[in-house]
C-alpha cells in the first residue's frame, strides 16, 4: 500500500527546493567572481553584484515559509528539525552570496593595476569551498550525516591553503611596499574563501543536527563517544 502524504508535505518539498536554488545561484556566485578575478574579467565581477539581489530575496522567503510552517502546522521531531535546520542553512547561504560579492569588489579593485602574480592556490581553494557548498547541500537535500562530516573534514584543506596564500603574499609586500595594495587585496580574496568553508561546516553541522538529533558542535565529549565528532572550523556570523 503505498504511503499517503501528509497536508504539508508538498510545503516541505517546496522549502527544500528553494534552499537548493538559493544554494546553488550561491554557488555559482563564488565561480563568477573567481572566474573574474583569475581571467581579469570586470564584467563577471560586476554580474556577481547584480545577482546578489535574487539570494537575498530567497533568503527572506526561504525565512517567511519557514516561520508560517512552524507557526500554522506546530511541527514536531524530524519535521521540526528539518524546518530549523532549512531557515540556519539558508542565513549561511546567504552569508556565502555575500563572500563572494566581497571577492568580486576586490576583484573590481585589483583591475585597476597590473596582476601581481599569476594565481594559483586561491582558484584550488576557491574549488575546495565551491564543492563544500555543493556537497554540504546534497548533504541535506538527502538527509546524508556521513557526507555532511567529510565537508566538515574539507575545512583544514581550505585553512592550510590560505596560510600559504597569506605567507608568499606577505613576502611580496617586504620585497616591495608598491605591492602592499594589491596584496592586501589578495589576501582578503583568501580570507573570504575561508570564510565561506566555515559557512559550508556551519551546514554540515546543521546537517548532523537535523538526522541525528544532535548538537554535534557543543557536545564535543558526546560526539566522541557515539563516533559523531564536532566539525572544525564552523563560524557563525
Amino acid at each position: 500500500m503505498a504511503k499517503m502524504e501528509r497536508p504539508f508535505d508538498e510545503e516541505l518539498k517546496t522549502l527544500k527546493e528553494r534552499l537548493l536554488e538559493m544554494a546553488t545561484r550561491a554557488e555559482e556566485q563564488i565561480a563568477l567572481a573567481i572566474r573574474g578575478l583569475k581571467d581579469r574579467e570586470e564584467k563577471l565581477a560586476c554580474l556577481v553584484l547584480d545577482r546578489e539581489e535574487a539570494i537575498n530575496l530567497l533568503d527572506i522567503e526561504i525565512d517567511e515559509m519557514g516561520l508560517r510552517l512552524l507557526a500554522l502546522r506546530q511541527p514536531m521531531a524530524a519535521d521540526l528539525r528539518f524546518i530549523a535546520s532549512a531557515m540556519k542553512i539558508s542565513s549561511d547561504v546567504e552569508r556565502i552570496g555575500d563572500l563572494a560579492v566581497n571577492i568580486a569588489e576586490r576583484t573590481i579593485d585589483l583591475l585597476k593595476s597590473p596582476q601581481l602574480k599569476p594565481l594559483i592556490d586561491i582558484p584550488h581553494m576557491a574549488l575546495i569551498a565551491q564543492e563544500m557548498v555543493r556537497d554540504a547541500l546534497d548533504a541535506f537535500i538527502n538527509g546524508d550525516d556521513k557526507l555532511a562530516r567529510e565537508v566538515c573534514k574539507r575545512d583544514d584543506q581550505v585553512d592550510q591553503l590560505n596560510g600559504q596564500v597569506f605567507r608568499e603574499l606577505l613576502t611580496y609586500m617586504m620585497q616591495d611596499p608598491g605591492t602592499i595594495s594589491r596584496a592586501v587585496d589578495l589576501i582578503l580574496v583568501g580570507r573570504h574563501l575561508e570564510r565561506i568553508a566555515d559557512h559550508a561546516t556551519n551546514i554540515g553541522e546543521d546537517v548532523i543536527y537535523m538526522v541525528r538529533g544532535k548538537t554535534i558542535k557543543h557536545h564535543v565529549e558526546e560526539g566522541r563517544a557515539t563516533g559523531l565528532k564536532g566539525c572544525p572550523g564552523g563560524e557563525r556570523p
